[in-house]
């Protein structure tokens, strides 16, 4: 009996239905065990170009732009001066609705030392505080832009233009993969659409497709599992699903020694193979089962305000022991133009405790030190009041966008721990000492992965492209 559909086109239709057009797009990545690899395959394994501190990095993005004045940036004199016009002008180009008179806005919460270090945290991330000794804090930082859409390209990219690949599609482009049965770049529950929603946040750009980051949804309903859209045709057998990707392969294979250099046409057998081993592993990543209640529990699993975050960082640590290069964990709502002191408290309940039960997870399985984990939104807020309501009741207030000072956490990974880098003025506005760019904290990431960001290049339309362009430092005094 003839197992393969009647017509080429029938069959290349079914195909798709599977594994074919999502993975095409999405599911990224590398040589298949059955199939022999294509020559010059670029996630194949590479040499860093010198020692790595970190095997791999779990980047949590705080959309919206969390205030450093509530978190990790204690201000006294800020909120010594709670009420006053603001001593100091707004830069030029800032206009920003809502704000007229600049009157300070000192913090609502209170500050402490936490830790051997003495590291001074808002009484928001409580958690955090008692992991505060492995968390290297970053005061001093500053990016370019003062809208959502472009700060974020900027902090994912390194750039504003919408064609530059992602920080991740260049981590695993660097140096390959580490499981050939999963991608080396994974953004769980990424927003798409709004400000911050941009597919270009983790694409390949002209980097090649397998590159891109594969986006996994994490539903919103306690208990529910994780999902990679289209992964299987459940209506066919694997064995079955296995002589249409060889046969597919051998059509693609000769087009491709028809037209050399077909980017495309390799992007889409490499993607048809992942997406086929991908079967076999992927889904038991994606449940917990095995993970002990002590361990659900240690990530506020269970909880309705910590569930979701809590499961993103759990399967994070089960992404990352499985040879995942580039997990990106995602939470929205930072964005407090108004109400702020009614809604932030919730935002840091949510991610407080989950971020801390990765952190302590990492470091009882002995993963942490070679673990980066960074934590940043793409810029902070003012340290003024901002009213978008023409209300009189400012409990009812907000801050407004600051790329001038802000706050970004590492940990793990070759980074000091317990240590706080850079500073903002007394009041929170502008990055003063130890200033560090999006494009330092690029070089910094790559650094530690192993990468001089001077030296990871790839040549499109003419020029030599890198994450960094042509700027970026490595943060030296925060490395461990």
């Amino acid at each position: 009996m003839n197992d393969f559909p009647e017509s080429r086109r029938t069959f290349l239709q079914q195909a798709a239905c599977g594994f074919g057009y999502t993975a095409l797009t999405a599911l990224l990545h590398q040589q298949a065990k059955a199939v022999a690899p294509l020559s010059g395959y670029p996630l194949a394994p590479k040499q860093a170009h010198h020692h790595a501190k970190a095997k791999r990095v779990i980047f949590l993005f705080m959309h919206g732009g969390p205030s450093q004045m509530e978190s990790f940036d204690y201000k006294p004199r800020l909120n010594a001066e709670h009420g006053n016009p603001a001593p100091f002008r707004r830069e030029e180009n800032e206009e920003q609705p809502g704000i007229g008179r600049i009157e300070l806005f000192g913090s609502p919460w209170k500050f402490a030392r936490h830790g051997a270090s003495g590291t001074y945290v808002s009484e928001l991330f409580p958690e955090l505080a008692k992991q505060i000794d492995d968390i290297c804090v970053l005061n001093g930082m500053h990016t370019d832009n003062l809208a959502h859409a472009p700060a974020c390209l900027q902090l994912h990219t390194g750039t504003t233009n919408f064609v530059w690949p992602s920080m991740g599609a260049w981590a695993v482009y660097g140096l390959g993969t580490a499981n050939q049965n999963l991608p080396g770049y994974v953004t769980v529950s990424h927003l798409v659409g709004g400000d911050g929603g941009s597919p270009h946040q983790f694409g390949s750009a002209f980097l090649p497709n397998i590159c891109q980051g594969t986006r996994i949804v994490m539903p919103g309903e306690a208990g529910t599992a994780a999902s990679l859209r289209h992964l299987r045709d459940e209506n066919i057998s694997t064995r079955l699903q296995r002589r249409q990707l060889d046969f597919l392969k051998k059509l693609n294979t000769a087009h491709l020694q028809k037209f050399e250099k077909d980017r495309q046409m390799e992007g889409m057998i490499e993607s048809f193979e992942l997406a086929f081993r991908m079967q076999m592993e992927a889904p038991d990543l994606l449940t917990f089962e095995g993970e002990g209640e002590a361990t659900r529990k240690l990530y506020g699993i269970g909880e309705s305000a910590t569930d979701w975050f809590g499961r993103q960082c759990l399967l994070a640590r089960r992404l990352a022991e499985n040879g995942v290069r580039f997990i990106q964990l995602n939470s929205s709502g930072w964005d407090h133009h108004g109400h702020i002191r009614h809604n932030l408290p919730g935002k840091a309940v949510s991610v407080d405790r989950p971020i801390a039960g990765l952190l302590r997870d990492l470091k009882a399985r002995g993963m942490l030190e070679e673990t980066l984990i960074v934590w940043s939104g793409e810029f902070g807020r003012t340290p003024y009041w901002q009213n978008l309501s023409d209300e009189q009741n400012k409990d009812n207030y907000g801050r407004g966008h600051n790329p001038y000072g802000f706050t970004t956490l590492m940990a793990g990974g070759g980074v000091r721990g317990g240590m706080t880098y850079g500073a903002t003025d007394e009041f929170g506005y502008r990055a003063v000492e130890g200033k560090v760019h999006v494009h330092d904290l690029h070089a910094t990431i790559l650094h530690l992965l192993g990468i001089n960001h001077e030296r990871l290049t790839y040549r499109h339309q003419g020029r030599d492209f890198r994450l960094t362009d042509v700027y970026g430092r490595v943060i030296n005094k925060i490395l461990a």
